[in-house]
């Protein structure tokens, strides 16, 4: 008998830490409302605006965040007061793209509902036509599809982030320049250049944050128009890069990860637990870095204990 409750006990030790045996989370419904806006808004830390399309006057648009099994209901809304119709495009959804990513008029609205299946992070973002343009102008978000339930090969981090890298073109309605890879100027992190890197832009304010030693996970996605994005994290190592976010999907120990236009990956990277680090995450594409692809990483005892986690880690 003491020799069954040893095994059993040994068992359930083993359950806990690999996660196998966990309880299933019961699936729900997430109920999503987009409404397509044409409104100004500021793409850098000096306050210069631009004419974006956006969803809910945000880029990128709210975070979405789902477990496999859920049900996803989406109601989207393209006020009176736009001109140009709008739609959306879930890369996690697997449905009918004339119906439910069909392009709706303004002052319409559409309502549809999809299940997640596969677990990763994905972009979602406006099908209408000139696709690039609305895309280039803001229209995109991200949806995080979590596993139900973490693992060894996939741990739970102390801190999550979200990112998002974009093309800037200044020129909003030249949708040729967008199309043939011409006339963008910058790069965007959450929709500003050089948003959270205050070495290399003096008007940042902000910054990423964890204490030595936290796992800290960046769920990155490529919302470029043209360019994959070489993400690199200076003075550091992926840990781990789950390829399009998904745990099954495991590469370890990686120095830059490839991220195709429209694609997206999770990346974990851990600091060192004995003193206070920075990493730069960075596309090594020197075109981009140089003009807005990079992102602080401060890895500090004295960390804001509130930024990547909860309601702050799709930061703005």
């Amino acid at each position: 008998m003491k020799r069954y409750q040893t095994g059993l006990l040994l068992c359930m030790i083993i359950c806990m830490v690999t996660g196998f045996g966990a309880p299933a989370a019961t699936a729900k419904t997430v109920a999503v409302t987009l409404t397509a806006k044409e409104a100004d808004v500021v793409i850098d830390n000096k306050g210069t605006t631009y004419p974006a399309w956006s969803y809910d006057g945000m880029i990128p648009g709210k975070l979405i965040r789902a477990t496999v099994g859920d049900l996803v209901d989406v109601t989207l809304i393209n006020p009176k007061s736009n001109k140009k119709s709008h739609s959306i495009d879930f890369h996690a959804a697997e449905v009918d793209m004339l119906n439910e990513f069909g392009s709706i008029r303004p002052g319409h609205r559409r309502h549809f509902s999809f299940n997640v299946r596969h677990a990763g992070v994905y972009m979602y973002h406006c099908a209408s036509n000139p696709l690039a343009q609305h895309i280039a102008r803001g229209m995109f978000g991200v949806m995080i599809v979590d596993p139900k339930h973490y693992s060894r090969a996939y741990p739970k981090p102390d801190r999550e982030y979200v990112l998002v890298q974009s093309q800037y073109f200044p020129d909003a309605d030249n949708v040729t320049e967008m199309v043939t890879n011409r006339g963008w100027t910058h790069a965007l992190i959450n929709g500003k250049i050089f948003h959270f890197d205050p070495l290399h832009d003096g008007n940042a304010t902000r910054a990423l944050m964890s204490r030595p030693g936290e796992r800290v996970r960046i769920f990155f996605v490529n919302a470029n128009i043209n360019m994959p994005v070489a993400f690199h994290p200076m003075a550091g190592m992926w840990d781990r890069v789950f390829v399009n976010g998904n745990p099954d999907n495991v590469l370890s120990h990686v120095q830059t990860y490839g991220v195709p236009v429209g694609g997206a990956s999770t990346f974990d990277i851990v600091s060192p637990a004995e003193r206070s680090t920075h990493n730069l995450l960075m596309d090594h594409t020197m075109s981009a870095a140089m003009r807005g692809a990079s992102t602080l990483l401060i890895n500090d005892p004295a960390a804001d204990p509130e930024l990547g986690k909860g309601d702050h880690i799709l930061l703005r």
